[in-house]
Protein backbone atom coordinates (compact mmCIF):
# COMPACT_ATOMS: atom_id res chain seq x y z
CA UNK A 1 0.00 0.00 0.00
CA UNK A 2 2.65 2.16 0.92
CA UNK A 3 4.59 1.78 -2.46
CA UNK A 4 1.05 2.58 -4.31
CA UNK A 5 0.66 5.69 -2.96
CA UNK A 6 3.93 6.92 -2.61
CA UNK A 7 4.13 5.93 -6.69
CA UNK A 8 1.01 7.61 -7.29
CA UNK A 9 2.13 10.72 -5.27
CA UNK A 10 5.10 10.88 -7.57
CA UNK A 11 3.13 10.88 -10.63
CA UNK A 12 1.44 13.68 -9.15
CA UNK A 13 4.34 15.18 -8.47
CA UNK A 14 5.80 15.06 -12.42
CA UNK A 15 2.35 16.94 -13.63
CA UNK A 16 3.35 19.79 -10.64
CA UNK A 17 6.42 19.79 -11.20
CA UNK A 18 5.70 20.88 -14.90
CA UNK A 19 3.77 23.49 -13.79
CA UNK A 20 6.27 24.66 -11.15
CA UNK A 21 8.14 25.66 -14.00
CA UNK A 22 6.16 27.62 -15.47
CA UNK A 23 5.38 29.06 -11.76
CA UNK A 24 9.29 29.90 -11.29
CA UNK A 25 9.53 31.55 -15.00
CA UNK A 26 6.57 33.87 -14.59
CA UNK A 27 5.84 34.83 -11.23
CA UNK A 28 8.87 36.68 -10.74
CA UNK A 29 7.72 38.38 -13.75
CA UNK A 30 4.68 39.22 -13.22
CA UNK A 31 2.60 36.80 -15.47
CA UNK A 32 0.03 34.97 -15.23
CA UNK A 33 0.33 31.21 -14.74
CA UNK A 34 -2.92 30.32 -16.90
CA UNK A 35 -2.26 31.97 -20.12
CA UNK A 36 -0.90 32.11 -22.51
CA UNK A 37 0.58 28.57 -23.37
CA UNK A 38 4.14 27.49 -23.07
CA UNK A 39 6.42 28.62 -25.88
CA UNK A 40 9.67 29.22 -26.38
CA UNK A 41 11.22 32.07 -25.51
CA UNK A 42 13.75 32.23 -28.52
CA UNK A 43 11.46 31.61 -31.78
CA UNK A 44 8.06 31.88 -29.34
CA UNK A 45 6.56 28.75 -30.77
CA UNK A 46 3.77 27.44 -28.54
CA UNK A 47 4.79 24.09 -27.28
CA UNK A 48 2.56 21.06 -28.54
CA UNK A 49 1.27 18.60 -25.91
CA UNK A 50 4.23 16.24 -27.10
CA UNK A 51 6.49 18.49 -25.66
CA UNK A 52 5.13 18.91 -22.60
CA UNK A 53 5.62 15.74 -21.14
CA UNK A 54 7.37 16.33 -18.08
CA UNK A 55 11.26 14.52 -18.49
CA UNK A 56 10.56 12.40 -20.91
CA UNK A 57 9.91 15.51 -23.72
CA UNK A 58 12.83 17.64 -22.49
CA UNK A 59 15.27 13.69 -23.53
CA UNK A 60 13.79 13.22 -26.31
CA UNK A 61 14.22 16.63 -27.93
CA UNK A 62 17.97 16.21 -25.82
CA UNK A 63 17.55 19.49 -24.23
CA UNK A 64 16.67 21.55 -27.56
CA UNK A 65 13.70 23.41 -29.00
CA UNK A 66 11.88 21.58 -31.68
CA UNK A 67 11.90 23.97 -33.99
CA UNK A 68 14.72 26.90 -33.12
CA UNK A 69 16.77 24.16 -31.31
CA UNK A 70 17.55 26.83 -28.74
CA UNK A 71 19.09 25.08 -25.78
CA UNK A 72 16.48 24.05 -22.73
CA UNK A 73 17.85 24.49 -19.63
CA UNK A 74 18.52 21.10 -17.17
CA UNK A 75 16.27 22.87 -14.60
CA UNK A 76 13.03 22.31 -16.31
CA UNK A 77 13.78 17.88 -15.86
CA UNK A 78 15.22 18.49 -12.80
CA UNK A 79 12.39 20.35 -11.28
CA UNK A 80 10.24 18.03 -12.40
CA UNK A 81 11.75 14.85 -11.49
CA UNK A 82 12.60 16.44 -7.97
CA UNK A 83 8.97 17.30 -7.12
CA UNK A 84 8.08 13.52 -8.05
CA UNK A 85 10.46 12.33 -5.49
CA UNK A 86 9.86 14.78 -2.97
CA UNK A 87 6.08 14.44 -3.15
CA UNK A 88 6.75 10.46 -3.29
CA UNK A 89 8.97 10.83 -0.28
CA UNK A 90 6.14 12.39 1.63
CA UNK A 91 4.05 10.52 0.53
CA UNK A 92 5.82 7.80 2.10
CA UNK A 93 6.21 9.43 5.54
CA UNK A 94 2.75 10.38 5.98
CA UNK A 95 1.00 7.17 4.51
CA UNK A 96 -0.68 6.28 8.46
CA UNK A 97 -1.88 9.79 8.54
CA UNK A 98 -3.33 10.03 5.14
CA UNK A 99 -4.91 13.44 6.11
CA UNK A 100 -2.01 14.88 6.51
CA UNK A 101 -0.27 14.22 2.55
CA UNK A 102 -2.16 17.03 1.16
CA UNK A 103 -1.20 19.88 3.41
CA UNK A 104 2.65 18.49 3.13
CA UNK A 105 2.58 17.87 -0.73
CA UNK A 106 1.08 21.63 -1.09
CA UNK A 107 4.45 22.57 1.30
CA UNK A 108 6.49 20.60 -0.94
CA UNK A 109 5.30 22.21 -4.52
CA UNK A 110 5.79 25.93 -3.06
CA UNK A 111 8.65 25.43 -1.45
CA UNK A 112 10.27 24.24 -4.55
CA UNK A 113 8.80 27.30 -6.75
CA UNK A 114 10.05 29.64 -4.13
CA UNK A 115 13.36 28.16 -3.57
CA UNK A 116 14.18 27.81 -7.11
CA UNK A 117 12.53 31.89 -7.41
CA UNK A 118 14.81 32.84 -4.29
CA UNK A 119 18.53 31.45 -6.20
CA UNK A 120 17.41 33.45 -9.33
CA UNK A 121 15.91 36.52 -8.10
CA UNK A 122 17.45 36.60 -4.64
CA UNK A 123 13.57 37.27 -3.50
CA UNK A 124 10.71 35.40 -1.84
CA UNK A 125 7.85 36.78 -3.60
CA UNK A 126 4.36 37.45 -1.83
CA UNK A 127 2.65 36.14 -4.25
CA UNK A 128 3.31 32.51 -3.36
CA UNK A 129 4.13 33.18 0.40
CA UNK A 130 1.29 34.90 1.92
CA UNK A 131 -1.63 32.75 0.36
CA UNK A 132 0.32 29.65 1.77
CA UNK A 133 -0.62 30.79 5.25
CA UNK A 134 -4.33 30.28 4.70
CA UNK A 135 -4.04 26.79 2.43
CA UNK A 136 -2.06 25.54 5.03
CA UNK A 137 -4.80 26.58 7.55
CA UNK A 138 -7.13 24.80 5.63
CA UNK A 139 -5.06 22.09 5.25
CA UNK A 140 -4.24 21.32 8.41
CA UNK A 141 -7.53 21.79 9.35
CA UNK A 142 -8.48 18.45 7.45
CA UNK A 143 -6.48 16.15 9.56
CA UNK A 144 -7.37 18.61 12.68
CA UNK A 145 -10.98 17.67 12.12
CA UNK A 146 -10.23 13.65 10.97
CA UNK A 147 -8.26 12.64 13.55
CA UNK A 148 -9.00 15.48 16.76
CA UNK A 149 -5.54 16.76 16.46
CA UNK A 150 -6.69 20.12 17.77
CA UNK A 151 -3.58 20.27 19.91
CA UNK A 152 -1.38 19.96 16.52
CA UNK A 153 -3.32 22.40 15.02
CA UNK A 154 -3.10 24.75 17.51
CA UNK A 155 0.92 23.98 17.88
CA UNK A 156 0.73 24.76 14.49
CA UNK A 157 -0.43 28.05 14.62
CA UNK A 158 2.19 29.04 17.76
CA UNK A 159 4.92 27.64 15.53
CA UNK A 160 4.32 29.44 12.88
CA UNK A 161 4.33 32.90 14.76
CA UNK A 162 7.12 31.58 16.72
CA UNK A 163 9.54 31.38 13.95
CA UNK A 164 8.06 34.46 12.45
CA UNK A 165 9.20 36.42 15.05
CA UNK A 166 12.29 34.84 15.65
CA UNK A 167 13.17 35.74 11.95
CA UNK A 168 11.38 39.18 12.65
CA UNK A 169 13.85 39.59 15.59
CA UNK A 170 16.84 38.65 12.96
CA UNK A 171 15.93 41.12 10.32
CA UNK A 172 15.08 44.15 13.02
CA UNK A 173 18.74 43.35 14.24
CA UNK A 174 20.85 42.61 11.20
CA UNK A 175 18.82 43.65 8.35
CA UNK A 176 21.39 42.85 6.08
CA UNK A 177 22.02 39.24 6.69
CA UNK A 178 18.18 38.80 6.45
CA UNK A 179 15.39 39.52 4.31
CA UNK A 180 11.62 40.15 4.65
CA UNK A 181 10.53 37.79 2.58
CA UNK A 182 12.61 35.56 4.59
CA UNK A 183 10.24 36.16 7.61
CA UNK A 184 7.06 35.56 5.65
CA UNK A 185 8.25 32.41 4.68
CA UNK A 186 9.25 31.30 8.29
CA UNK A 187 5.59 31.51 9.47
CA UNK A 188 4.53 29.52 7.08
CA UNK A 189 7.73 26.56 7.51
CA UNK A 190 7.31 27.05 11.19
CA UNK A 191 3.34 26.09 11.23
CA UNK A 192 3.98 22.91 9.01
CA UNK A 193 7.02 22.01 11.77
CA UNK A 194 5.33 22.93 14.81
CA UNK A 195 2.03 20.59 13.45
CA UNK A 196 4.49 17.72 14.28
CA UNK A 197 5.98 18.86 17.35
CA UNK A 198 8.23 21.76 18.63
CA UNK A 199 11.51 19.67 18.24
CA UNK A 200 10.52 19.68 15.01
CA UNK A 201 10.57 23.38 14.68
CA UNK A 202 14.06 23.76 16.52
CA UNK A 203 15.38 21.40 14.92
CA UNK A 204 14.28 22.75 11.71
CA UNK A 205 15.37 26.11 12.19
CA UNK A 206 18.38 25.16 13.15
CA UNK A 207 19.18 22.86 9.85
CA UNK A 208 18.07 26.03 8.16
CA UNK A 209 21.23 27.87 9.30
CA UNK A 210 23.73 25.31 9.62
CA UNK A 211 23.25 24.40 5.90
CA UNK A 212 23.43 27.89 5.26
CA UNK A 213 26.78 28.57 6.99
CA UNK A 214 28.46 25.48 5.54
CA UNK A 215 27.56 26.52 1.87
CA UNK A 216 28.59 30.03 2.31
CA UNK A 217 31.77 28.50 4.11
CA UNK A 218 32.34 26.65 0.71
CA UNK A 219 31.73 29.27 -1.45
CA UNK A 220 34.21 31.90 0.56
CA UNK A 221 36.80 29.20 0.71
CA UNK A 222 36.57 28.48 -3.58
CA UNK A 223 36.27 32.21 -4.31
CA UNK A 224 32.65 32.21 -5.41
CA UNK A 225 31.88 34.48 -2.63
CA UNK A 226 33.01 37.14 0.18
CA UNK A 227 32.02 37.64 3.47
CA UNK A 228 29.08 40.56 2.31
CA UNK A 229 28.02 38.43 -1.07
CA UNK A 230 24.24 38.04 -0.62
CA UNK A 231 23.40 34.83 -0.50
CA UNK A 232 19.47 33.53 -0.99
CA UNK A 233 19.16 32.04 2.32
CA UNK A 234 15.25 30.60 1.27
CA UNK A 235 16.82 27.63 -0.14
CA UNK A 236 18.33 26.81 3.05
CA UNK A 237 15.25 27.05 5.28
CA UNK A 238 13.05 24.93 2.85
CA UNK A 239 15.54 22.36 2.49
CA UNK A 240 16.24 22.60 6.93
CA UNK A 241 12.68 22.54 7.21
CA UNK A 242 12.06 18.92 4.93
CA UNK A 243 14.83 17.67 6.33
CA UNK A 244 13.24 18.02 9.86
CA UNK A 245 10.13 16.45 8.69
CA UNK A 246 11.80 13.23 7.62
CA UNK A 247 14.35 13.08 10.28
CA UNK A 248 13.39 15.68 13.07
CA UNK A 249 12.85 13.38 15.21
CA UNK A 250 15.90 11.22 14.97
CA UNK A 251 18.06 14.12 15.36
CA UNK A 252 16.44 15.29 18.07
CA UNK A 253 16.49 11.64 19.95
CA UNK A 254 20.31 11.90 18.85
CA UNK A 255 20.99 15.09 20.67
CA UNK A 256 18.97 14.34 23.66
CA UNK A 257 20.17 11.36 24.24
CA UNK A 258 23.95 12.73 23.79
CA UNK A 259 23.03 15.49 27.22
CA UNK A 260 21.80 12.15 29.02
CA UNK A 261 24.87 10.65 28.75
Amino acid sequence: MSLLVSGLAGLLGLLIGSFLNVVIYRVPAGESVVSPRSRCPRCGTELAARDNIPVLSWLFLRGRCRTCSEPISARYPLVEAGCAVLFALVAWHFVDTPLVIPAYLYLAAVGIALAAIDLDTRRLPDALTLPSYPVAAALLLIPAVGYHAWDAYLRAVLGGLALCAFYFLLVVIYPRGMGWGDVKLAGVLGAYLGWLGWNYVVVGGFLGFLLGGLVGGVLMVVGRAGRKSAIPFGPFMILGAFLAIFVGQAISDWYLGILGR
